[in-house]
């Protein structure tokens, strides 16, 4: 048993389900022109983004990537303004400027999604750094993927953080490719989790696609982050069901890899986990995906009817 109650285990699979279903939708809109720019899916890898947020409290902070929404809903982010700023409307998180990929809520600690690759790492460093000199117990999470581990605010981030000892969990979601470039082809090593030796701070790999185990080695990781005991880096293996983005066919992707990896699907294995263990039944855990698919349904219809903004509002909110 996870010792997790019943209530927590539920709403665990509540929220993986939701970030499901919610990019189903999107790409659903993209292919009717109805999102500007591009795309960048969560699908497959639910279980990072809910098991590393069901382990932190409102007041603590993340930083995200270009492929976000996953981030924003398990902080929990508004589904019906996270809709409407993909859809480039008035009434989104950030009016519409900022679309798919540059999603922030400050007031659950989601400080924002950056498309530019490791941008992320530096501002969790940053939100860090501010707690400890706030003297708060608050800590800061930053999501990135192993493509950006080879950037220089990577290194730069990890070091900074372990000298100070700052409050900084680094979660590296590992889904083998970087863009089209698989991770054998440009790192000499195969965990990013060793590479938090050289700083001096704990490195762990966790089952990117069971949110048990994310939640476990994250829960750690916060009590020592808390405890002022400084930083860790986990890297979760998981892997994304579509392309790096909308337009890729990720035909670059071994057919057999696939299909193994989908029988691996985080959502799948905990529900049948939770019905295994009899504590959850499986009428109930099919109510919870009627009631979230009818969320996500409202969802759309608030983006929908919301307004675009108008060409004045342009320069308004930009700051430089």
């Amino acid at each position: 048993m996870s010792g997790l109650s019943r209530e927590k285990l539920l709403g665990m699979y509540q929220k993986m389900v939701e970030i499901r279903l919610f990019e189903e939708k999107v790409f659903e809109l993209y292919g009717q022109n109805m999102v500007p720019g591009t795309i960048h899916l969560y699908a497959g890898e639910e279980a990072v983004a809910v098991g590393v947020c069901s382990a932190l409290r409102k007041d603590d902070y993340i930083t995200s990537t270009h492929r976000g929404h996953g981030h924003c809903i398990a902080k929990g982010a508004d589904l019906n303004r996270t809709m409407a700023e993909i859809l480039g409307k008035k009434d989104g998180y950030c009016k519409g400027k900022g679309g798919s990929m540059h999603i922030a809520d400050f007031n659950i600690g989601m400080l924002g999604a950056t498309a530019v690759v490791g941008a992320g790492l530096p501002i969790a460093v940053g939100a860090g750094l501010s707690a400890k000199l706030r003297k708060t117990d608050q800590i800061a999470v930053c999501f990135f993927g192993e493509g950006a581990s080879n950037q220089g605010t990577f290194h730069e981030s990890l070091n900074m953080s372990s000298a100070w000892k700052l409050p900084v969990i680094f979660i590296c979601e590992n889904n083998l490719y970087a863009m089209g470039t698989r991770q054998s082809r440009i790192m000499n090593v195969e965990n990013v989790a060793d590479r938090g030796t050289g700083y001096g701070i704990p490195g762990v790999v966790a089952d990117g696609n069971d949110v048990l185990s994310v939640f476990r080695v994250t829960d750690e990781a916060v009590g020592k982050a808390r405890n002022g005991e400084g930083p860790s880096l986990i890297e979760c293996k998981t892997y994304r069901r579509r392309g790096h983005s909308r337009a890729d066919p990720a035909k670059y992707r071994p057919k057999q890899e696939v299909e193994d990896w989908l029988l691996r699907d985080p959502i799948k294995r905990f529900k049948e986990h939770l019905i295994q263990e009899g504590t959850l039944k499986e009428a109930e855990l099919l109510a919870t995906e009627k009631e979230t698919a009818l969320r996500i349904e409202d969802a759309v219809k608030f983006a929908m009817e919301s307004p675009y903004p108008t060409p004045e509002e342009a320069l308004e909110d930009v700051y430089g």
